[in-house]
């Protein structure tokens, strides 16, 4: 049955590898299965706490607590990019880029064992390897919105109200999410294979921490730098993100698209990767 099943996969038609509405189909057959998951992902990170899952939103208010501490009041750091820019804007503006940061180096961290570390749904059963990379992405962003919480709090505290353009947050978000499933299942794939990536991955992470403007704006990249950072989706959700949220900026549209389209190939690429090549993980494995 299991080798029935992997010689199945090699056939599927290349359109509902590659076409978003065969994806999204093909998962949502799969969403009571990733929906249990997902909460089994969660809950099983805080088991045997005594707070439990409370952790999930006193992590995010103790980093806002310190980097106010330390930006805000030791460095006194500023973006530079409002002129009534206060300690506690910078504070909030970098709270914002990393809650953002986390969530894409969470998924790309655990991207390369996903499968390594559950084999015996390759080996001993048959099961849909590819809600595995879904279920981590969708752990993630189930902390990147408990995080969004003090953020949200913090800046209602500081100005008396939220600017009504964060309606568009859940809009913005949309490529970031993207990107990452593409990214975790190509990782996922290809960790199989290549041990060595689960090597390289953190450094990849720490070079993406700087190139993704978290402690700057994109205005004080250099020219010659510049389309290191404007080629990055991540820059340019964390970006749109501060924008919308905290400085009452709606997004700008063109560039949104071209993260959006370039998020749904990544995506499409990842998923076609990983749907061709998981037949032989058994054998490899």
């Amino acid at each position: 049955m299991l080798m029935a099943a992997q010689s199945a996969s090699k056939k599927i038609p290349l359109a509902q590898l590659v076409l978003p509405w065969h994806i999204g189909a093909h998962l949502r057959r799969h969403r009571m299965l990733i929906g249990q998951f997902v909460k089994r992902d969660v809950l099983s990170r805080y088991r045997g706490s005594y707070l439990g899952v409370f952790w999930s939103l006193l992590r995010p208010l103790s980093m806002l607590a310190m980097y106010t501490i330390v930006f805000g009041y030791i460095f006194e750091s500023k973006l530079g990019t409002r002129p009534n820019e206060t300690k506690f804007d910078f504070t909030l503006a970098l709270f914002c880029g990393l809650i953002l940061f986390d969530f894409f180096a969470e998924c790309l961290a655990r991207a390369p064992t996903l499968v390594l570390t559950n084999t015996n749904y390759v080996t001993k059963v048959v099961f849909p390897l590819e809600v595995l990379p879904v279920v981590a992405v969708g752990a993630a962003f189930t902390q990147l919105v408990i995080s969004f919480v003090p953020l949200l709090v913090g800046l209602a505290c500081a100005h008396g109200f939220v600017p009504l353009t964060a309606v568009y947050l859940p809009i913005i978000l949309i490529p970031l999410v993207l990107f990452c499933l593409g990214i975790t299942w190509l990782l996922a794939s290809l960790g199989v294979f290549i041990r060595d990536i689960n090597s390289f991955v953190p450094v990849l992470i720490v070079i993406i921490l700087y190139a993704s403007a978290i402690f700057y704006p994109i205005s004080r990249v250099p020219p010659n730098l510049l389309p290191i950072v404007l080629y990055n989706p991540l820059a340019t959700v964390i970006e749109q993100t501060r924008n919308a949220v905290l400085w009452g900026v709606p997004p700008a549209w063109g560039r949104y698209g071209m993260v959006l389209l370039t998020s749904f190939v990544v995506m499409i690429i990842g998923y076609a990767f990983f749907m061709r090549t998981k037949s032989a993980f058994a054998d490899v494995l």
